[in-house]
Protein backbone atom coordinates (compact mmCIF):
# COMPACT_ATOMS: atom_id res chain seq x y z
CA UNK A 1 0.00 0.00 0.00
CA UNK A 2 1.44 3.23 -0.88
CA UNK A 3 2.83 5.39 1.67
CA UNK A 4 2.52 2.77 4.06
CA UNK A 5 6.09 2.05 6.50
CA UNK A 6 7.37 -0.81 7.86
CA UNK A 7 6.83 0.02 11.16
CA UNK A 8 2.93 1.01 10.57
CA UNK A 9 2.45 -2.55 9.19
CA UNK A 10 4.20 -4.17 12.35
CA UNK A 11 2.37 -1.73 14.57
CA UNK A 12 -1.40 -2.93 12.69
CA UNK A 13 -0.09 -6.75 13.00
CA UNK A 14 -1.88 -8.74 15.69
CA UNK A 15 0.17 -9.86 18.91
CA UNK A 16 1.46 -13.88 17.82
CA UNK A 17 0.35 -16.21 20.49
CA UNK A 18 2.61 -17.65 23.18
CA UNK A 19 1.94 -21.06 21.96
CA UNK A 20 1.87 -22.47 18.28
CA UNK A 21 1.19 -25.85 16.66
CA UNK A 22 3.53 -28.31 15.50
CA UNK A 23 3.05 -27.38 11.79
CA UNK A 24 3.81 -23.89 12.57
CA UNK A 25 7.19 -24.49 14.69
CA UNK A 26 8.34 -26.86 11.83
CA UNK A 27 8.43 -24.57 9.51
CA UNK A 28 10.08 -21.75 11.60
CA UNK A 29 12.99 -24.00 13.21
CA UNK A 30 13.48 -24.99 9.40
CA UNK A 31 12.74 -28.60 9.61
CA UNK A 32 10.78 -31.13 8.37
CA UNK A 33 7.50 -32.30 9.76
CA UNK A 34 9.47 -35.87 10.53
CA UNK A 35 12.37 -34.47 11.49
CA UNK A 36 10.59 -32.13 14.20
CA UNK A 37 8.45 -35.43 15.48
CA UNK A 38 12.03 -36.77 16.11
CA UNK A 39 13.45 -33.84 17.43
CA UNK A 40 10.21 -33.87 20.21
CA UNK A 41 10.79 -37.80 20.84
CA UNK A 42 14.35 -37.09 21.79
CA UNK A 43 13.71 -34.21 23.80
CA UNK A 44 15.69 -31.32 21.95
CA UNK A 45 12.24 -29.72 21.22
CA UNK A 46 10.63 -28.77 24.74
CA UNK A 47 6.73 -29.43 23.51
CA UNK A 48 3.53 -28.54 26.50
CA UNK A 49 -0.38 -29.75 26.67
CA UNK A 50 -2.87 -26.78 25.53
CA UNK A 51 -5.06 -26.75 28.13
CA UNK A 52 -8.30 -26.06 26.04
CA UNK A 53 -8.28 -28.62 23.69
CA UNK A 54 -4.99 -30.89 25.21
CA UNK A 55 -3.02 -30.67 21.76
CA UNK A 56 0.95 -30.69 21.89
CA UNK A 57 2.50 -26.78 21.26
CA UNK A 58 5.27 -25.19 20.83
CA UNK A 59 6.13 -22.42 23.60
CA UNK A 60 7.39 -19.22 21.56
CA UNK A 61 10.27 -18.72 23.88
CA UNK A 62 11.45 -22.31 23.05
CA UNK A 63 11.47 -21.50 19.41
CA UNK A 64 13.75 -18.34 20.30
CA UNK A 65 15.85 -20.94 22.39
CA UNK A 66 16.81 -22.92 19.55
CA UNK A 67 17.06 -19.71 17.12
CA UNK A 68 19.17 -18.11 19.63
CA UNK A 69 21.61 -21.34 19.26
CA UNK A 70 25.24 -21.06 17.31
CA UNK A 71 24.71 -22.40 13.98
CA UNK A 72 20.94 -22.78 13.89
CA UNK A 73 19.65 -24.13 11.91
CA UNK A 74 22.35 -26.29 10.64
CA UNK A 75 23.35 -27.65 14.01
CA UNK A 76 19.33 -28.45 15.10
CA UNK A 77 18.88 -30.32 11.85
CA UNK A 78 22.40 -32.32 12.11
CA UNK A 79 21.17 -33.36 15.59
CA UNK A 80 17.83 -35.22 13.61
CA UNK A 81 19.41 -36.39 10.50
CA UNK A 82 18.73 -39.99 10.58
CA UNK A 83 20.76 -42.51 8.01
CA UNK A 84 20.58 -46.21 6.73
CA UNK A 85 22.97 -48.82 6.77
CA UNK A 86 24.96 -47.63 3.61
CA UNK A 87 25.07 -44.20 4.66
CA UNK A 88 26.12 -45.45 8.00
CA UNK A 89 28.72 -47.20 7.24
CA UNK A 90 30.18 -44.77 5.13
CA UNK A 91 29.82 -42.32 8.16
CA UNK A 92 31.59 -44.70 10.42
CA UNK A 93 34.25 -45.53 7.75
CA UNK A 94 33.30 -49.43 8.06
CA UNK A 95 31.88 -52.09 5.30
CA UNK A 96 27.97 -52.19 5.37
CA UNK A 97 28.46 -55.98 6.75
CA UNK A 98 30.33 -54.28 9.94
CA UNK A 99 27.65 -52.12 10.36
CA UNK A 100 24.76 -55.01 9.69
CA UNK A 101 26.65 -57.01 12.89
CA UNK A 102 27.12 -53.86 15.03
CA UNK A 103 23.24 -53.13 15.06
CA UNK A 104 21.98 -57.03 15.05
CA UNK A 105 24.07 -56.61 18.36
CA UNK A 106 22.76 -54.35 19.66
CA UNK A 107 25.72 -51.44 19.70
CA UNK A 108 24.00 -49.40 17.14
CA UNK A 109 20.09 -48.58 18.52
CA UNK A 110 17.50 -47.14 15.83
CA UNK A 111 15.19 -44.14 16.31
CA UNK A 112 13.20 -45.23 13.21
CA UNK A 113 12.19 -47.78 10.59
CA UNK A 114 10.20 -48.43 7.39
CA UNK A 115 9.65 -50.86 5.13
CA UNK A 116 10.33 -50.87 1.30
CA UNK A 117 8.32 -51.87 -1.48
CA UNK A 118 9.65 -54.94 -1.04
CA UNK A 119 8.37 -55.26 2.57
CA UNK A 120 12.26 -55.08 3.91
CA UNK A 121 12.66 -53.51 6.87
CA UNK A 122 14.84 -50.34 6.63
CA UNK A 123 16.62 -49.27 9.99
CA UNK A 124 17.50 -45.91 10.21
CA UNK A 125 20.08 -44.39 13.14
CA UNK A 126 21.06 -41.21 14.06
CA UNK A 127 24.08 -39.34 12.73
CA UNK A 128 24.73 -38.29 16.12
CA UNK A 129 25.00 -41.47 17.68
CA UNK A 130 27.02 -42.98 14.96
CA UNK A 131 30.00 -40.45 15.47
CA UNK A 132 29.89 -40.28 19.21
CA UNK A 133 30.19 -44.21 18.71
CA UNK A 134 33.73 -44.22 16.51
CA UNK A 135 35.07 -41.12 19.20
CA UNK A 136 34.61 -43.55 22.23
CA UNK A 137 38.24 -45.38 22.40
CA UNK A 138 36.58 -48.33 23.90
CA UNK A 139 34.74 -49.39 20.67
CA UNK A 140 38.05 -49.53 18.80
CA UNK A 141 38.36 -53.33 18.34
CA UNK A 142 34.66 -53.40 17.40
CA UNK A 143 35.32 -51.28 14.11
CA UNK A 144 38.38 -52.25 13.26
CA UNK A 145 39.02 -55.58 14.57
CA UNK A 146 37.62 -59.61 14.52
CA UNK A 147 34.14 -59.82 16.38
CA UNK A 148 34.80 -61.90 18.83
CA UNK A 149 33.81 -65.66 19.00
CA UNK A 150 30.80 -65.38 21.24
CA UNK A 151 29.31 -62.55 19.35
CA UNK A 152 30.07 -64.33 16.38
CA UNK A 153 27.95 -67.49 17.88
CA UNK A 154 24.81 -65.24 18.78
CA UNK A 155 25.03 -63.68 15.26
CA UNK A 156 25.19 -67.25 14.24
CA UNK A 157 21.91 -68.10 15.91
CA UNK A 158 20.23 -65.54 14.33
CA UNK A 159 20.53 -62.47 17.12
CA UNK A 160 18.99 -59.43 16.26
CA UNK A 161 18.47 -57.04 18.56
CA UNK A 162 17.03 -54.28 16.59
CA UNK A 163 13.44 -54.55 16.64
CA UNK A 164 13.96 -55.47 20.47
CA UNK A 165 16.25 -51.81 21.04
CA UNK A 166 13.72 -49.75 18.96
CA UNK A 167 10.78 -51.01 21.25
CA UNK A 168 12.77 -49.77 24.37
CA UNK A 169 13.65 -46.48 22.73
CA UNK A 170 9.82 -45.54 22.03
CA UNK A 171 8.96 -46.44 25.07
CA UNK A 172 10.87 -44.42 26.64
CA UNK A 173 9.87 -41.48 24.60
CA UNK A 174 6.01 -42.36 25.05
CA UNK A 175 6.66 -42.61 29.40
CA UNK A 176 7.98 -39.17 29.16
CA UNK A 177 5.02 -37.74 27.56
CA UNK A 178 2.80 -39.37 29.71
CA UNK A 179 1.24 -37.28 32.25
CA UNK A 180 -0.48 -39.76 34.83
CA UNK A 181 -0.31 -43.42 35.96
CA UNK A 182 -3.11 -44.60 33.62
CA UNK A 183 -1.16 -43.28 30.26
CA UNK A 184 2.24 -44.83 31.64
CA UNK A 185 0.14 -47.94 32.22
CA UNK A 186 -1.39 -47.86 28.69
CA UNK A 187 2.44 -47.24 27.47
CA UNK A 188 3.64 -50.45 28.57
CA UNK A 189 0.47 -52.11 27.49
CA UNK A 190 1.02 -50.70 23.69
CA UNK A 191 4.04 -53.47 23.39
CA UNK A 192 2.45 -56.22 25.32
CA UNK A 193 0.26 -58.85 23.58
CA UNK A 194 -3.33 -59.43 23.65
CA UNK A 195 -3.15 -62.55 25.63
CA UNK A 196 -0.45 -61.15 28.34
CA UNK A 197 -2.63 -57.60 29.09
CA UNK A 198 -5.72 -59.86 29.84
CA UNK A 199 -3.61 -61.88 32.20
CA UNK A 200 -2.70 -59.44 34.17
CA UNK A 201 -5.59 -57.27 33.89
CA UNK A 202 -8.39 -59.17 35.61
CA UNK A 203 -10.73 -56.20 35.67
CA UNK A 204 -12.52 -55.83 32.47
CA UNK A 205 -13.35 -51.93 33.46
CA UNK A 206 -9.14 -51.47 33.96
CA UNK A 207 -8.66 -53.47 30.38
CA UNK A 208 -11.42 -51.50 28.71
CA UNK A 209 -9.29 -48.33 30.41
CA UNK A 210 -6.52 -49.30 29.34
CA UNK A 211 -6.95 -50.38 25.91
CA UNK A 212 -8.58 -46.48 25.37
CA UNK A 213 -5.11 -45.17 26.74
CA UNK A 214 -2.74 -47.18 24.46
CA UNK A 215 -1.13 -44.92 22.43
CA UNK A 216 -1.01 -45.25 18.81
CA UNK A 217 2.44 -46.61 17.19
CA UNK A 218 3.31 -46.10 13.75
CA UNK A 219 1.54 -47.39 11.17
CA UNK A 220 3.30 -48.89 8.16
CA UNK A 221 0.70 -49.94 5.15
CA UNK A 222 -3.38 -50.49 5.68
CA UNK A 223 -4.79 -52.47 8.31
CA UNK A 224 -4.37 -56.42 7.71
CA UNK A 225 -2.31 -55.69 5.31
CA UNK A 226 1.25 -58.09 5.25
CA UNK A 227 3.08 -54.93 5.46
CA UNK A 228 0.82 -53.74 8.55
CA UNK A 229 1.10 -57.58 10.53
CA UNK A 230 5.07 -57.54 10.00
CA UNK A 231 4.97 -54.30 12.16
CA UNK A 232 3.13 -54.99 14.45
CA UNK A 233 5.16 -58.37 15.25
CA UNK A 234 8.09 -55.37 15.23
CA UNK A 235 6.24 -53.36 17.51
CA UNK A 236 4.97 -56.28 19.77
CA UNK A 237 7.53 -57.48 22.62
CA UNK A 238 8.86 -61.89 20.94
CA UNK A 239 11.09 -62.41 23.73
CA UNK A 240 10.61 -64.52 27.35
CA UNK A 241 12.36 -62.05 29.39
CA UNK A 242 11.42 -58.87 27.61
CA UNK A 243 7.51 -60.18 28.26
CA UNK A 244 8.55 -60.96 31.50
CA UNK A 245 10.28 -57.34 32.35
CA UNK A 246 6.95 -55.41 30.20
CA UNK A 247 4.16 -57.78 31.95
CA UNK A 248 6.02 -57.02 35.85
CA UNK A 249 6.45 -53.21 34.78
CA UNK A 250 2.68 -52.98 33.80
CA UNK A 251 1.45 -54.78 36.91
CA UNK A 252 3.15 -52.01 39.39
CA UNK A 253 1.86 -49.21 37.30
CA UNK A 254 -1.74 -50.89 37.71
CA UNK A 255 -1.00 -51.04 41.36
CA UNK A 256 0.19 -47.11 41.46
CA UNK A 257 -2.88 -46.27 39.62
CA UNK A 258 -4.91 -47.88 42.14
CA UNK A 259 -3.55 -46.63 44.72
CA UNK A 260 -3.77 -42.85 43.34
CA UNK A 261 -7.55 -43.39 42.49
CA UNK A 262 -9.50 -41.02 44.83
CA UNK A 263 -12.80 -42.01 47.24
CA UNK A 264 -14.63 -39.42 44.67
CA UNK A 265 -13.30 -41.04 41.43
CA UNK A 266 -16.21 -43.31 39.49
CA UNK A 267 -13.33 -46.07 39.25
CA UNK A 268 -14.44 -49.12 41.21
CA UNK A 269 -12.76 -49.03 44.50
CA UNK A 270 -11.22 -52.23 46.16
CA UNK A 271 -14.12 -53.51 47.52
CA UNK A 272 -15.35 -53.53 44.32
CA UNK A 273 -12.39 -54.85 42.95
CA UNK A 274 -12.53 -57.70 45.39
CA UNK A 275 -16.21 -58.61 44.74
CA UNK A 276 -15.30 -59.49 41.29
CA UNK A 277 -12.63 -61.39 41.68
CA UNK A 278 -13.12 -65.59 41.05
CA UNK A 279 -13.31 -66.91 44.53
CA UNK A 280 -13.83 -63.95 46.58
CA UNK A 281 -17.85 -63.58 47.79
CA UNK A 282 -19.27 -60.07 49.05
CA UNK A 283 -20.99 -60.44 52.04
CA UNK A 284 -24.11 -57.98 51.46
CA UNK A 285 -24.76 -55.34 54.00
CA UNK A 286 -27.89 -55.62 56.07
CA UNK A 287 -30.81 -53.62 55.47
CA UNK A 288 -31.75 -50.65 57.80
CA UNK A 289 -35.57 -49.99 58.35
CA UNK A 290 -36.29 -46.66 57.83
CA UNK A 291 -38.34 -45.26 60.52
CA UNK A 292 -42.05 -44.67 59.15
CA UNK A 293 -44.24 -41.05 59.81
CA UNK A 294 -45.26 -40.58 63.16
CA UNK A 295 -49.32 -41.45 63.32
CA UNK A 296 -51.97 -39.88 65.06
CA UNK A 297 -53.23 -41.99 68.15
CA UNK A 298 -56.45 -43.51 67.93
CA UNK A 299 -58.83 -42.74 70.71
CA UNK A 300 -60.71 -46.14 71.43
CA UNK A 301 -63.19 -45.46 74.11
CA UNK A 302 -65.83 -43.89 71.02
CA UNK A 303 -66.85 -45.87 67.74
CA UNK A 304 -65.34 -44.65 64.58
CA UNK A 305 -67.79 -42.02 63.37
CA UNK A 306 -68.32 -43.64 60.14
CA UNK A 307 -70.13 -46.52 62.44
CA UNK A 308 -72.11 -44.54 64.22
CA UNK A 309 -73.32 -43.35 60.71
CA UNK A 310 -73.72 -46.96 59.64
CA UNK A 311 -75.88 -48.20 62.66
CA UNK A 312 -78.04 -44.87 62.03
CA UNK A 313 -79.47 -46.08 58.46
CA UNK A 314 -79.60 -49.89 59.45
CA UNK A 315 -81.09 -50.10 62.99
CA UNK A 316 -84.74 -48.57 63.94
CA UNK A 317 -83.52 -47.69 66.92
CA UNK A 318 -80.53 -45.45 65.65
CA UNK A 319 -82.50 -42.19 66.54
CA UNK A 320 -81.99 -42.41 70.24
CA UNK A 321 -78.96 -44.24 69.94
CA UNK A 322 -77.82 -40.99 67.93
CA UNK A 323 -79.35 -38.89 70.55
CA UNK A 324 -77.93 -39.94 73.41
CA UNK A 325 -74.50 -39.83 71.49
CA UNK A 326 -75.28 -36.17 71.52
CA UNK A 327 -76.22 -35.63 75.07
CA UNK A 328 -79.61 -34.87 74.47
Amino acid sequence: MPGTTIASVTTLTPERPALCAPSRAARELGLKRYEFDLAVELGRIRVVSDERSGALRVARTEIARLQAEAGFPRTLRERVRVVGTKEGASLMGVSEGRFARLARLGMLVPVRFYLNRYRAVVWLYLAEELREFVANAEHADLITGRTPETLRTQLTAGLDLRPRNWRGRHLGFLLRQAEDPWARAGAIAAFLPGEEITEIVKIPYERARLDRLRPSLPEHGAPGSPAALLSEQIMTAQDADEIAWLSADLARQLDATRASWSASSPVPGKRDHAARRPGVRRVPTPAVPRPSAPTAPVDTTRPPRGLLTWLRRRSPRSAPVADHARGT
